[in-house]
């Protein structure tokens, strides 16, 4: 893990078009509620499993709710042998932080199923 980076760092990172691989490590749901745009949803569950597909990858930046286990999951991706050569960051104080600044995403095909899923019946 090459440290922290902070929102305004990611956020300038993604409007410059920088080549960054962004990895939202919450479930399934909480990333289909709302994300970074153009982030990857790799669960951190999944992330031992899942972990080649961020082989070949420049930059990777790590993302969790209040970037705490983004640390852990940066660490993770750093130890890996196809991510060697790769720079890997949590980023600082997490989505809390990067939404009250920027706002987050949600995907639209799945506002409906969303709204579904949250349904009393």
């Amino acid at each position: 893990m090459d440290g922290e980076i902070s929102t305004d760092e990611v956020k300038e990172l993604l409007d410059d078009g920088a080549d960054v691989c962004v990895v939202d490590i919450r479930d399934e749901r909480s990333y289909e509620y709302s994300h970074i745009p153009d982030s990857e949803n790799v669960p951190f569950s999944e992330l031992t499993d899942r972990i080649d597909e961020l082989e070949g990858e420049e930059r990777i930046v790590t993302v969790c709710p209040h970037g705490k286990a983004s640390v852990q999951a940066a660490q993770l991706i750093g130890s890996y042998e196809g991510t060697a050569d790769a720079r890997v960051e949590s980023m600082e104080g997490g989505l809390e932080k990067y939404a009250l600044k920027f706002g987050l995403v949600r995907d639209a095909e799945d506002e409906d199923e969303t709204a579904d899923a949250d349904a009393p019946f």
